[in-house]
């Protein structure tokens, strides 16, 4: 790979240009070797890249836990509200990050970004029911019946079937977690209002079996390093 591309595709704070010029000021190194050129071809998977005096690992994919916080939407495309990547940190954007689902913009919780269509794919396709797990907060308390209903697979605004879900009540009356296997517009809610009930605070913490890190505050990001669990049923 080219040295300029290498750099930009990992550093998108960084252009060609960028490169060029740091290249001219000798601030940008190979194996320990200053270069002159930044359009020398590198090994991407061996060479050892400097740039400033910080190094720069080559990531084929990226992959990242967001804790999404309420007001941010879950796209890519600017608009009134800020965006899940307009949110995260410069040094881990890159051209092709999105995320992969969704998010109402009032719930906050687990949001997996990344560059990696095939994996998205496999994750969001109906016949993968990577299961996702929530922590809600309801107006009135849960009701005898409620985890019946959940786990028959419940149809909501009168002819939309859903999948067979799990629901757990927790110790305050009014909370519990629940588990879908699919992801329909508003689901959670549109399930509890047909029980006539109403979701007041809802909050993803699992995807798949990998759970939301408990130390990431509301905005902060991490880099996945294993991305096994996400794809674990």
């Amino acid at each position: 790979m080219r040295l300029d591309k290498f750099i930009s595709s990992q550093r998108t704070d960084l252009s060609r240009n960028d490169v060029k010029a740091l290249v001219r000021k000798g601030l940008v190194t190979v194996n320990g070797q200053a270069v002159r050129k930044s359009d020398i071809q590198i090994d991407e998977n061996s060479a050892r890249v400097t740039v400033n005096g910080e190094e720069i690992s080559y990531r084929e994919f990226l992959y990242l836990m967001l804790n999404k916080p309420q007001g941010v939407v879950c796209s890519t495309k600017e608009g009134a509200c800020p965006t899940v990547i307009d949110i995260i940190p410069e040094e881990y954007r890159r051209e092709g990050l999105f995320p992969a689902g969704r998010l109402d913009k009032d719930t906050e919780g687990f949001v997996l970004l990344t560059d990696d269509g095939q994996l998205a794919h496999r994750m969001l396709s109906p016949r993968s029911h990577v299961p996702k797990r929530y922590f809600v907060r309801l107006e009135k308390p849960c009701e005898q019946g409620y985890c019946e209903a959940f786990e028959s697979g419940m149809t909501i605004d009168g002819n939309e079937k859903c999948l067979p879900a799990q629901l757990f009540p927790l110790d305050n009356e009014n909370e519990c977690e629940v588990v879908l296997h699919e992801g329909k517009f508003h689901q959670i809610k549109r399930m509890f209002e047909a029980l006539g009930n109403k979701v007041i605070y809802l909050k993803r913490i699992m995807i798949g079996s990998l759970p939301l890190d408990d130390s990431l505050p509301l905005g902060g990001v991490k880099e996945i390093e294993d991305i096994t669990p996400l794809e674990e049923r």
